[in-house]
């Protein structure tokens, strides 16, 4: 599996990441990707098997990736944060793509 960080050059506007109580808005340089899920520090942590939504914006034109998610780990405290894995699942080919091509280049 290959992970990245994505391009904080302004390649990806703000990634937003919705559950149903939360709504995080994460900077492009905070989230590591992989072809089939991402990772991300979050103030706010989130219990395993938590499902959500994800939407990534890309800068260069404005298109738009619509995922769902499955928290998979949450580890930390509310001290220094929490660091959540999640999992892509039901991704189109189409998305799984672009997932793919963000996961192995540092732009989307």
């Amino acid at each position: 599996m290959s992970a990245r960080k994505a391009d904080s050059a302004g390649s990806l506007h703000p990634v937003t990441v919705e559950a149903r109580q939360s709504r995080l808005n994460l900077s492009p340089d905070s989230i590591i990707f992989h072809r089939n899920g991402i990772e991300f520090r979050s103030a706010t942590p989130f219990s395993p098997w938590t499902e959500m939504t994800l939407t990534l914006q890309s800068a260069r034109n404005e298109a738009r990736l619509h995922c769902s998610g499955v928290v998979i780990s949450c580890t930390g405290n509310k001290h220094a944060g929490y660091h959540v894995s999640m999992v892509f699942t039901g991704l189109s080919r189409q998305a799984e793509a672009q997932l793919a091509t963000l996961a192995y280049s540092q732009t989307f």
